[in-house]
């Protein structure tokens, strides 16, 4: 997307300020909340909001309420990314403010990683009865299989794999299919569940769902189940969930509509209280998918909806006709 003249000076006149330059290249890493950008840039908070609303004016970042907490990532389109991704591209690998940035980035990473790895190691075995808790899990089954048909597919992946439900509720459809998590205590559940529901074509990887080391276009279906809400960088989870969809194959995410249950992020490790169909949707339609469904699934009583959403990477025929 082209700019004016104008705009591209008020852009660098935003951007033109360390500190501020500095948030824009901890935003290229991941979504941050307003306190973990204190944290990593040792200012206060009202500075740092300061600087924000500064480049949010700009068209640099986004904001976007999650409940009580505040999210800012980098703008998804417009010239100002850009010229933004220009200007990080010059600056060199060492630099050493940028570099002290990153390493304390890194810090607040890991230890949210391990709040988190230590909350699935507790609640390992009873996984499915936590999630249970929100909705009626066998009406969020029935959903999933009206939604995936009975058709035979070649390769199922399901990242973030948990205790293996999706596995053993779509694997039969399968001639061969894989499941990744970073919980060694989550993924010998799964092998348990796999091994009792009898697929013998289901192999169980220790992996990263922003780096599953799987080859482009592999997939037939690729399923998110109740991932997306623990991640610091959920567009950058479905891009890569995406990238592994064949031509003609789908992705399906299933997580909760937008709430305003603070507890769950103490109690139960949530980064985001829920997603919308248009953040879902941009994030699907970046990656080059055509969104076909977002199904809502609300509980009988207060409480949480779970959305599911589908989309599917146009064949290679539809391709060539467009």
């Amino acid at each position: 997307m082209s700019v004016t003249s104008g705009q591209v000076v008020e852009i660098l006149r935003a951007a033109g300020e360390p500190t501020r330059l500095r948030i824009l290249a901890l935003l290229f890493r991941e979504e941050l909340s307003v306190l973990e950008l204190c944290t990593v840039l040792g200012q206060s908070q009202p500075r740092v909001s300061r600087h924000l609303k500064l480049l949010a004016e700009a068209g640099l970042v986004e904001r976007f309420p999650d409940g009580a907490w505040v999210f800012y990532r980098l703008a998804a389109q417009g010239g100002g990314r850009a010229l933004v991704e220009g200007v990080l591209a010059l600056i060199v690998p060492d630099d050493a403010a940028l570099a002290v940035d990153a390493e304390r980035l890194s810090r607040v990473t890991a230890e949210r990683g391990a709040e988190a790895a230590a909350y699935f190691a507790r609640n390992a075995t009873h996984w499915d009865e936590i999630r249970s808790l929100h909705v009626a899990e066998a009406e969020v089954e029935a959903a999933i299989h009206d939604l995936v048909g009975e058709a035979p597919m070649g390769l199922l992946v399901d990242l973030g794999a948990g205790t293996g439900r999706m596995l053993t509720l779509l694997g039969g459809l399968a001639r061969r299919s894989v499941g990744l998590d970073l919980s060694q205590q989550m993924l010998n559940i799964a092998r348990l569940n796999v091994s009792e529901a009898g697929l013998a074509a289901c192999e169980l990887r220790h992996g990263d769902i922003f780096d599953t080391g799987l080859p482009a276009d592999c997939a037939d279906l690729v399923t998110v189940h109740q991932v997306l809400h623990y991640l610091g960088d959920p567009a950058a989870a479905v891009a890569e969930a995406a990238r592994l969809v064949a031509p003609g194959g789908r992705l399906l995410i299933v997580d909760f509509a937008p709430h305003a249950l603070e507890n769950l992020r103490e109690q139960h490790q949530h980064r985001r209280l829920g997603f919308s169909d248009e953040e879902i949707g941009r994030w699907m339609s970046d990656a080059g998918l055509a969104m076909e469904a977002a199904t809502a699934l609300p509980p009988a009583r207060a409480g949480l909806t779970v959305k599911i959403w589908t989309a599917r990477r146009p064949a290679l025929a539809d391709r060539s006709a467009a």
